[in-house]
Formats: structure tokens, C-alpha cells, sequence
């Protein structure tokens, strides 16, 4: 077994806590060149259908998603790794958590937002089923950079099992 298997079975997925939130900041800053800000978070996770998780390695978080419940479907605001733990599949771990919330009667989609320049989170998502279906202008707030609308599907999961998805062009 390698390092990483081993890493991987050490994962514990959960629901975020306020005394989480240092550690939640520290990826959040390490990973965007415009984080939120504590309140940034704080605002959000008071909504009533905004959900935070982490996975936790060690007794340390090592990545976080914050994520709005809607009636059809499931909206990622926010999520990152630790620069340390990335690729070791903690990423995909979390995702498979999150879509394992999909069902054809309920909430059957994902969505998120992805800037233009970040590439490394577009490859990302791609190879866990998202699919770009919108180019959104202008969207963010500090800058006047595009982003992508990226969406995974409960049908496309359905057509698409894991290993058999094709990247598309």
C-alpha cells in the first residue's frame, strides 16, 4: 500500500465547527489570490441552507467545502485543499460525499463557479464529472475576470460511471 492509500484511509469527512475555522482560513489564504474573509464565512454558514464540511487528517483540517442546499439542486461556494495534501485524492473524497446527496427525485445537480485562469480546479472538477455549460462575464467582484459555470448531474453519473467518463474538448 502506498503513502497515499494509506493517507486516504487516515480521511475523516465532517461537518464544519466553529473552532475549525483557523485552520479553514489558513487553506482559504494559502489558496486564493482573493479569500474570504472570516465574516466572509461566518455570513454564509449562518444561512440556513449553507453547509460547511472538512476532512480532517491527524486531528488537523486538510481541506473544506462550504455548500448551499437548494430545492433541485446543490450550489459548491467555496472549496480547497491544502497546498501539503493535495493529490492524495481528499478532494475526491469530499466531492463523493457531496454527490452521494444526489437522487433523481430530489436534488439531481451540482453546480459551482470557476475562475478563467484557474485551470488546476477546472481539470479538477472535469475529471470528477463536471461539465462547463456557461461562461458567466465579468462575475467576480475584485476582479472583472470571467468564470465558469461548471455543473455534475445525477443522470451523468447514471451514463457516465466512474472510469468510463471521456474528457471532453
Amino acid at each position: 500500500m502506498t503513502q497515499a492509500e494509506q493517507d486516504l484511509l487516515q480521511i475523516h469527512v465532517r461537518w464544519m465547527i466553529r473552532r475549525d475555522m483557523p485552520e479553514v482560513l489558513r487553506i482559504e489564504q494559502e489558496a486564493f489570490e482573493f479569500p474570504w474573509s472570516d465574516e466572509d464565512f461566518t455570513r454564509c454558514l449562518r444561512q440556513r441552507n449553507c453547509i460547511g464540511m472538512v476532512a480532517e487528517m491527524a486531528d488537523s483540517v486538510v481541506a473544506f467545502m462550504i455548500y448551499e442546499l437548494h430545492r433541485a439542486k446543490l450550489h459548491v461556494l467555496n472549496f480547497a485543499v491544502a497546498r501539503s495534501h493535495r493529490r492524495l485524492g481528499i478532494g475526491t473524497q469530499m466531492l463523493a460525499k457531496l454527490t452521494g446527496k444526489l437522487s433523481q427525485e430530489r436534488r439531481s445537480r451540482i453546480l459551482l463557479e470557476v475562475r478563467e485562469r484557474n485551470l488546476q480546479a477546472q481539470l479538477f472538477f472535469r475529471e470528477q464529472g463536471f461539465r462547463a455549460i456557461s461562461v458567466l462575464k465579468d462575475f467576480y467582484q475584485d476582479t472583472t475576470e470571467d468564470a465558469y459555470l461548471m455543473q455534475c448531474s445525477w443522470q451523468a453519473e447514471e451514463k457516465h460511471p466512474a472510469g468510463a467518463r471521456r474528457m471532453a474538448g
